[in-house]
């Protein structure tokens, strides 16, 4: 008896056709993301002004420095009072697509002026965010502090002091 096996010419195409079908379904759950639209729009608000409270000048020189997290400290001779002032970092608040990469670059130092004559520096300090940072949601908020140096009495007398920093926020 010869037992010679002959395969059906119906068997092969269901087999083919069933691994066609897999490869489809296969395909149809693969996902990439979309990619973002041109140009990038990336928009800074600023909510918050820097402001270093109140302080008091004892001596020669010194600075005062808030940090991104708004905590105040002093070196040299300046004193920092325990009274109720206003200490608060600067908050901007940048608005783009998540995953957008944002560099900050802070400005030079700049001349803050005050209501009775003289000028103290201020340099601006590093943000909440570090830089560069990615954004996670549609809206991020990102803190800066930064430094006063203070002079004497004579150069920089009491009153308040103004002016303008430039922080830059570049869409990578």
């Amino acid at each position: 008896m010869d037992h010679t096996y002959q395969s059906s010419p119906f068997k092969r195409p269901r087999i083919y056709l069933y691994l066609i079908i897999s490869f489809t379904f296969l395909n149809l759950s693969l996902n990439g993301q979309e990619k973002p639209p041109r140009p990038i729009t990336v928009t800074v608000s600023t909510v918050q002004h820097l402001s270093f409270g109140t302080f008091i000048q004892v001596g020669t020189a010194g600075t005062v420095t808030v940090d991104h997290s708004g905590f105040r400290t002093a070196t040299g001779d300046i004193f920092l009072p325990n009274m109720s002032s206003i200490v608060t970092p600067a908050l901007f608040v940048v608005t783009a697509l998540p995953g957008t990469l944002i560099t900050i670059s802070n400005g030079p130092d700049t001349a803050l002026s005050g209501s009775y004559g003289g000028t103290v520096m201020l340099s601006i300090g590093p943000s909440s965010t570090g830089s560069p940072f990615v954004t996670r949601a549609m809206t991020t908020e990102v803190f800066i502090g930064g430094t006063l140096k203070v002079g004497s009495l004579s150069a920089n007398p009491s009153g308040n002091y103004s002016g303008i920093f430039q922080v830059t926020f570049i869409q990578n």
